[in-house]
């Protein structure tokens, strides 16, 4: 039996990939079924093949969650979820332009034997819980919205049926019901955890944070290694500077990477912007980017980005938030509370 091993596994709803990578080739193509039967199946498998097995998985949703977790669970095999976009561009650095599940599969099989391994630490049951309604509250928000569109389209013409509008408005209550219900839910949860109830506690006293905000942030930071920095927060949210010049021909403006969680840039967005309208020491710094002649979305985004920071800094000293270790004010605002 060989000593060590890579994997790829390609998920879909109902079917995994996988391609074994050995001695730097891959040299085994399989398929096995997304269901409790298939991971033990595939588990056998992979613990025949070698000593130490390396795998990599695409972070893709809940699809490849259960396998990932029953997986890391042997320590015989080490599991790794890359970020979907780094592994698109590895793909394209190996000039793979083909797609197909096969395909995807070895192309992780090769990611996890070029690349830098990192083991994935899974989250606590009750985190993926709170992610998952967070999720699923901001989707029924978004849902609210385009039918609170239609319902003021249909209110400027009068020949709109009474019965369109009378489902709208039910389908709105619905929706209501319905987040009020899964947010009771995400709150008796975070309560049961002691270390989670303490953070959506810290979170309420960010700037432009209340209960909905708190709830988004803690969904999505619950997701983070406890080991991570702050760089690699910024990083995960995507809020990182992508600086794209090269000789003198190329020369443009940095921007964010936006190769992270989508939902984290979100969930911070509206307290951003309620922060650097509303609360002087995120509005002294905001406008302070202004006058060093950054646009209004750069200083936002700025912004953003320091709450990131501020978060990170409650989190690891367990401390409420102190504006005067997010920006100095002017020495005649200083004295004010933020």
């Amino acid at each position: 039996m060989d000593k060590s091993a890579e994997c790829g596994i390609d998920v879909s709803a109902k079917q995994l990939w996988v391609v074994l990578r050995r001695q730097g080739a891959c040299e085994a193509e399989r398929s096995f079924a997304n269901t409790a039967a298939g991971h033990k199946e595939l588990k056998r498998y992979l613990v025949r093949a070698a000593e130490r097995v390396r795998i990599c998985l695409e972070s893709t949703g809940l699809y490849g969650l259960d396998v990932a977790l029953y997986l890391q669970a042997d320590p015989r095999l080490e599991v790794m979820v890359a970020n979907p976009r780094a592994v698109k561009d590895f793909a394209k650095a190996l000039l793979q332009r083909s797609k197909s599940d096969p395909l995807d599969a070895w192309v992780l099989a090769e990611y996890a034997g070029r690349m830098p391994f990192r083991a994935w630490q899974p989250p606590s049951l009750a985190a993926l819980a709170v992610t998952a309604l967070t999720r699923r509250i901001h989707a029924l928000t978004e849902t609210a919205t385009r039918e609170k569109n239609r319902l003021h389209a249909l209110a400027v013409t009068d020949t709109t049926i009474k019965i369109l509008v009378t489902e709208l408005k039910r389908s709105l209550q619905w929706i209501e019901r319905s987040q009020a219900r899964l947010t009771r839910e995400a709150r008796r949860i975070i309560a049961g955890e002691a270390g989670l109830e303490r953070r959506f506690q810290l979170l309420l006293s960010l700037p432009g944070v209340g209960e909905t905000s708190a709830l988004q942030l803690l969904g999505e930071l619950a997701l983070l290694p406890a080991d991570a920095d702050v760089r690699q927060w910024v990083a995960y949210a995507g809020l990182d500077p992508c600086e794209r010049s090269s000789g003198s021909s190329l020369r443009k403006r940095p921007r964010i990477s936006k190769v992270g969680n989508r939902h984290l840039r979100r969930a911070l967005f509206m307290p951003a912007l309620t922060a650097a309208r509303h609360n002087r020491v995120f509005g002294a710094y905001y406008q302070a980017l202004q006058q060093r002649g950054k646009c209004k979305m750069v200083a936002l985004v700025a912004v953003m980005r320091k709450l990131l920071h501020a978060t990170f800094g409650m989190f690891k000293h367990d401390a409420v938030f102190d504006g005067n270790r997010v920006f100095r004010l002017p020495t005649a605002t200083a004295g004010v509370a933020a």
